[in-house]
Order: C-alpha cells, then sequence, then structure tokens
C-alpha cells in the first residue's frame, strides 16, 4: 500500500514540474523563442514520462 502512495507523490511531483515549465516556456516566449524552445521540449519529455507512469 505504500508504493502506492509513493507513485502518487512522484506523479504529483512531476506534474507540478510539468506545470512550471509550461509556464515558463510561456513567458519566454515573449522574450526568447529559442530558450523557449527548449523548456518546451523539457516540459514534453515530463508529459510522456507522465504518461508512461499511468
Amino acid at each position: 500500500m505504500n508504493n502506492w502512495f509513493i507513485h502518487k507523490e512522484k506523479i504529483q511531483i512531476l506534474q507540478d514540474q510539468y506545470i512550471r515549465l509550461m509556464r515558463k516556456s510561456y513567458e519566454l516566449a515573449l522574450r526568447d523563442k529559442e530558450k523557449s524552445d527548449k523548456t518546451h521540449e523539457e516540459a514534453c519529455r515530463i508529459k510522456n514520462e507522465l504518461i508512461r507512469m499511468r
């Protein structure tokens, strides 16, 4: 049962990282397209990892 909670915590941490990176990517897009693209790529990697975990 403890393993279920650990799994949920990891999912929540990744979701928070994904949201933070997407916001940062949006804010960077207004100033620096290249940095925004790199941040968006990282967010997409986290999203794919979330999909695999579910």
